[in-house]
């Protein structure tokens, strides 16, 4: 089981706070799309991934056990 957890606008799009799915062995890159065609989420492309708290790039594979923390962009003022 891998550990999805939404934040910002994703919370408000999947009326989440976090999503447990069966997806060891996928990139985040491919679990973002997945995310998108779904569950009907807006472009992740400009979002930002954590694995287990560490900052990591789309080409990195998920493993079983793993928590992944999607963080769109966000402004401010």
């Amino acid at each position: 089981m891998i550990k999805v957890l939404f934040f910002a606008r994703l919370q408000e799009e999947t009326r989440k706070n976090s999503l447990e799915i069966e997806k060891a062995g996928v990139t985040i890159d491919q679990l973002k799309q997945w995310l998108e065609e779904e569950h009907g989420l807006s472009s992740l492309d400009h979002t930002m991934a954590a694995v287990n708290e560490e900052y990591a790039d789309g080409s990195e594979v998920l493993e079983e056990g793993d928590t992944v923390a999607l963080i769109p962009p966000v402004s401010g003022g």
